[in-house]
């Protein structure tokens, strides 16, 4: 790892050794003698780490480390003491030194001791701009929408963070995302996190459907070594590596019964278990979760605590569908559009047909299938302005026949809903799983469904 090194020495013998055996290494060397010189290098030569000596003519180490670190804070120091001055480094280290090394420097300790400190330097700053980049696109301002349940939620997501900002000790209320796949339940948890006091912390996820259910709790808990077959090393969790910050669960309606519980143990407690371990340990996480499913039936039908259910929805955010969302399309669509256009390297348009093709559209899919079907629409048009005939779009049953196309004369909400799940059955072949993918429900909620309306048995 080739780096620029600034040497602060007045013993000239040593400094030139020093120099020499770090050049040699591929590094870029500078020497400073006194103070006042290491001072005017800095603003030249630029460094990235500094091996400062204690013991200078013109000015006590301490007070050169403040004044470098006020010049450039973000230098790695390695300060270099005399025989028996151990306190000396100490205090050093507490104002802001990487490490210490004590005269008479050995030149391998030397080499070893500055690669760990520029890789670790290295990291640091990487992770500064992870996290930098991670608050740039995930903040409130990229919850796009100016209809009212937007400007609601964005609204309601600032009070709840201006409220937390000001708790001291007390652990963060849970935060429960309810809403139709598609509607951005997980840019609504990355808004929560980077918007408050945590968001110099990890944002860590996983998807519960993604994992089998004996797979779930060695990696939200972590695992000894042996715990189970397969486990031959100790792995940290995601519950550990989110220590801090916040671990967000998504698709928490899919989390097998008996981890339910132990979620809410660490909910309850603060305390986490590795699986393995007879020992457990304090956590300060925020747990944020989402569900495109509804919680109180599977309540009802035993598959979801009731306990963990209020735990979780101390905080309940409630999205809306795009069809809800009065006026937002275009701008999504908009937005989406330029995204595309320069990740692609194209420089697309809608033209007013698209436009109004989209609108009267009512999106089971929400947002996500919005910006599918542009993208898709972006790689088919042949023009920069998208035709209506570039934008390909779900035939759903509603639309179908003029019958279903009609504009209802009654605003009986549970006629229109078993309408809707009779025509999906009808052309899933009454298959419920197919059905509910027309709809853009979960299975379980559209079984949730059938039952609650009577509408027979279906497979699945």
């Amino acid at each position: 790892m080739s780096s620029r090194i600034l040497i602060v020495e007045d013993d000239r013998t040593l400094a030139k050794n020093l120099a020499t055996s770090l050049s040699r290494h591929g590094h870029e060397v500078e020497n400073a003698f006194r103070g006042d010189q290491a001072l005017q290098l800095m603003s030249s030569f630029l460094p990235d780490l500094i091996l400062l000596d204690m013991g200078l003519p013109d000015m006590h180490g301490l007070t050169l480390l403040a004044q470098l670190r006020e010049r450039q804070a973000q230098v790695a120091v390695i300060v270099i003491t005399g025989s028996g001055s151990e306190r000396l480094a100490v205090d050093a280290m507490k104002a802001g030194a990487e490490d210490y090394l004590s005269k008479p420097v050995v030149l391998r300790e030397l080499s070893l001791l500055v690669d760990k400190t520029l890789q670790s330097r290295s990291q640091a700053r990487a992770l500064d701009y992870y996290h930098t980049r991670q608050a740039e696109v995930s903040g409130l301002g990229k919850i796009l929408g100016q209809s009212a349940p937007v400007q609601a939620l964005r609204e309601e997501i600032r009070v709840l963070v201006a409220q937390e900002a000001g708790l001291q000790d007390e652990p963060p209320a849970t935060v429960l995302i309810t809403g139709e796949s598609g509607t951005g339940k997980e840019l609504v948890a990355r808004a929560f996190h980077f918007e408050g006091p945590r968001r110099v912390h990890p944002f860590v996820e996983l998807n519960c459907a993604t994992l089998p259910d004996n797979l779930i709790e060695a990696e939200l808990f972590g695992h000894e070594k042996g715990a189970f077959t397969g486990a031959t090393a100790r792995r940290t969790g995601l519950v550990d590596a989110a220590n801090g910050g916040t671990l967000f669960l998504d698709e928490i309606g899919e989390m097998a019964f008996p981890l339910q519980a132990k979620l809410l143990t660490l909910l309850e407690s603060r305390r986490v278990r590795p699986v393995g371990s007879t020992r457990d340990h304090t956590v300060d996480v925020r747990i944020i979760a989402a569900t495109n499913q509804d919680l109180p039936a599977r309540v009802t039908e035993g598959k979801f605590r009731e306990d963990l259910f209020y735990r979780l929805r101390v905080i309940n955010l409630t999205l809306p569908p795009l069809r809800d969302r009065n006026g937002d399309i275009a701008l999504l669509a908009e937005a989406f559009i330029t995204q595309l256009g320069q990740r692609y390297r194209r420089t697309c348009s809608l033209s007013a047909e698209a436009l109004s093709k989209l609108e009267h559209y009512p999106w089971p899919g929400n947002v996500r299938e919005l910006r599918n079907t542009l993208e898709q629409a972006v790689l088919r048009s042949q023009s920069p302005e998208i035709q209506a005939d570039d934008l390909i779009l779900a035939k759903l049953p509603h639309a179908q026949s003029p019958a279903a196309e009609a504009v209802p004369t009654s605003l009986n909400l549970i006629e229109h809903e078993t309408r809707l799940i009779r025509l999906a059955l009808e052309r899933s072949g009454g298959n419920v799983t197919r059905a509910a993918e027309m709809l853009g429900l979960s299975r379980d909620t559209l079984r949730y469904r059938l039952n609650k309306y009577q509408l027979g048995e279906h497979s699945d």
